[in-house]
């Protein structure tokens, strides 16, 4: 079946984005969002994972539409960053944001991450290197096998869900996740430099890491791949990665925490 190139969808949605800026007419507008709405479906299944069961998929497409609308709004395409980077982290954004609205990570879950991440934080500082399953769970008073099961309990309430609980002040405030360090969601020079300050510091962080841990968040933040894909990539089934994933992100976390604290 013929088609057009790809060259030639990009010369037309390029032509696109032009119209829209010279004049904001909504119906150019509402050609973009249709281009661009596999963007949400997208993301939203990469946020369904492990979602509970009464948050249908349907609904983070519906919060992430929300999300692209706003990026196409605020998208200047003179900057020369690609636009499905940019509204990848206004996508996500939107669907945590109305998902940290509705409350729903039970706080049994909040106070085993927070456990679990003072435990490696603790480890972390006295032996000078990120600790063992087994260290972590004898610091908790678990067995190896418990603490992997905490990890299993913490991963079902999805990669969203850890991205909120790990990478917000607090219970609530304003998310810093992965996907916001490759975006460009600066506004002037000083949000420029704050963006590049948190990807040299996430950098540190990660490099810092257990080889399989980094591995991890690498294939799926920076490259995409499911979990399933970096399963096979690894040679372990896809709960292991998640369990892989839940632990990186709290040694993550607590190694950000660290960064924070150090003095200038």
């Amino acid at each position: 079946m013929l088609g057009k190139s790809d060259t030639s969808v990009e010369s037309d949605v390029n032509v696109l984005w032009s119209k829209y800026q010279d004049d904001g007419d909504p119906a150019i507008r509402d050609a973009l969002i249709l281009n661009y709405s596999p963007l949400v479906k997208y993301v939203a299944s990469r946020v369904s994972v492990g979602r509970p069961q009464n948050v249908e998929h349907a609904d983070l497409v519906s919060y992430g539409m929300f999300g692209l609308i706003d990026a196409i709004d605020k998208f200047e395409p003179d900057r020369g960053f690609k636009f499905e980077t940019y509204a990848i982290s206004r996508i996500k954004g939107a669907i945590l944001d109305e998902l940290r609205s509705i409350d729903w990570v039970p706080r049994s879950v909040r106070s085993k991450v927070r456990s679990v991440e003072k435990a490696f934080a603790k480890l972390e500082a006295r032996e000078g290197r990120a600790p063992t399953d087994d260290e972590v769970a004898a610091e908790l008073g678990w067995t190896e096998p418990q603490f992997q099961q905490v990890l299993s309990q913490i991963a079902v309430v999805g990669m969203a869900a850890l991205d909120e609980i790990l990478l917000v002040g607090g219970d609530r405030g304003e998310a810093l996740t992965l996907g916001d360090t490759i975006a460009d969601s600066s506004n002037g020079p000083t949000g420029a430099f704050e963006a590049t300050e948190t990807r040299q510091m996430l950098s540190q962080a990660i490099n810092g890491m257990p080889q399989r841990e980094k591995v991890v968040l690498t294939l799926y933040y920076y490259e995409s791949l499911t979990l399933s894909e970096i399963g096979r990539v690894l040679g372990v089934t896809e709960s292991r990665v998640c369990q892989i994933h839940t632990k990186a992100m709290i040694q993550l976390r607590s190694r950000l925490a660290g960064l924070e604290r150090e003095p200038d």
